[in-house]
């Protein structure tokens, strides 16, 4: 699952930078924002309520 800074989450959870594995947290429904060393890809997500 890739995500981009600038899209909307679908769900609330973690979202782990591509580049360097930076954690931002974001709520379904707001845009992803960069991660806190600039970068825009994020490559998991994690700690999403209802999912195992």
């Amino acid at each position: 699952m890739a995500a981009h800074a600038g899209e909307r989450a679908e769900k609330t959870g973690d979202f782990y930078c591509a580049s360097c594995d930076e954690k931002v947290h974001v709520t379904a429904g707001d845009k992803i924002p960069t991660c806190p060393n600039g970068h825009k890809q994020f490559e998991t997500r994690r700690n999403e309520p209802g999912n195992k």
